[in-house]
């Protein structure tokens, strides 16, 4: 440590605080563990471990050329919880890392896990086709790499302004909070922050649902725009059985920034049991 070594040899960065019973934490696309910092240190302060790590291709990590689906994301998560021998933990998925969650547990048994909980989640499918009409059509998510291409420092600083909700009279951040947003995306190799957008857009977790046999905190922000609560939140709370809904009236995508206070109160109290 800090580093954990995967089946294909990718050194993923790990952070690993406080001791207790294991709180093991997702970060979302395009960011870092980092992301968690806040809700880290309440976790570990209040008596657990917590076990964050950069994806690959983010952060800290290696950047392989491969390896950006699903199936490898859960086995990289399985190696992380093998390495830091983690028991009875909780496991939780902000946005692109809800999808990580969804597939460990199906891909995996849900080996370690006693609890698991979906922020702001993917899950259970994003993409817009006839199965799932209130889905986001592909050219969305065509439009997200195309803006990537053509100038990612700016799309990066655009898309965090959407990410949390900014408007054009008030903004529940300040500009050094998106500046933070846009220094953790560029730090990311360019092939895995393009090739999870299809990983995130296209993923259909559906059959997915069915694993989670523990009990599962969805929580989700009703004004998401980036995943919005119907394709996303409502959809996964209706097909997991030992589900938790709550929303977040008003609340945008980046709700862990945006609603900090209220959303380390609420896990927190979901870990706690």
């Amino acid at each position: 440590m800090p580093y954990i070594k995967t089946q294909d040899d990718t050194d993923l960065y790990v952070k690993d605080w406080g001791s207790g019973r294991p709180v093991i934490l997702l970060h979302g696309w395009p960011l870092t563990a980092d992301s968690w910092d806040d809700q880290a240190l309440a976790l570990a302060n209040a008596g657990h471990r917590v076990i964050f790590y950069d994806r690959r291709g983010f952060g800290r990590s290696s950047q392989p050329w491969t390896g950006y689906d699903y199936d490898t994301l859960a086995d990289d998560l399985a190696t992380v919880i093998e390495r830091t021998g983690a028991q009875d933990a909780t496991l939780v998925g902000f946005s692109m890392g809800g999808g990580e969650v969804a597939r460990y547990m199906s891909r995996h048994g849900g080996k370690g896990i006693a609890q698991a909980a979906l922020i702001s989640s993917v899950v259970p499918y994003m993409l817009k086709d006839e199965s799932n009409p209130h889905g986001v059509d592909g050219s969305v998510f065509d439009g997200i790499k195309d803006g990537i291409l053509k100038d990612r420092p700016n799309f990066m600083a655009t898309f965090a302004q959407a990410f949390y909700g900014v408007g054009w009279i008030s903004s529940p951040v300040s500009q050094d909070v998106i500046d933070d947003f846009s220094r953790q995306a560029l730090m990311a190799g360019l092939k895995g922050t393009l090739d999870c957008v299809d990983a995130f857009g296209r993923t259909d977790f559906r059959a997915d649902l069915a694993a989670f046999d523990v009990p599962t905190l969805v929580l989700h922000g009703t004004s998401d725009s980036t995943v919005p609560i119907d394709t996303a939140g409502r959809a996964a709370a209706a097909g997991i059985a030992q589900s938790q809904l709550i929303e977040y009236s008003g609340a945008p995508h980046g709700l862990n920034v945006t609603e900090k206070d209220r959303f380390t109160t609420d896990l927190l109290a979901f870990v706690k049991g």
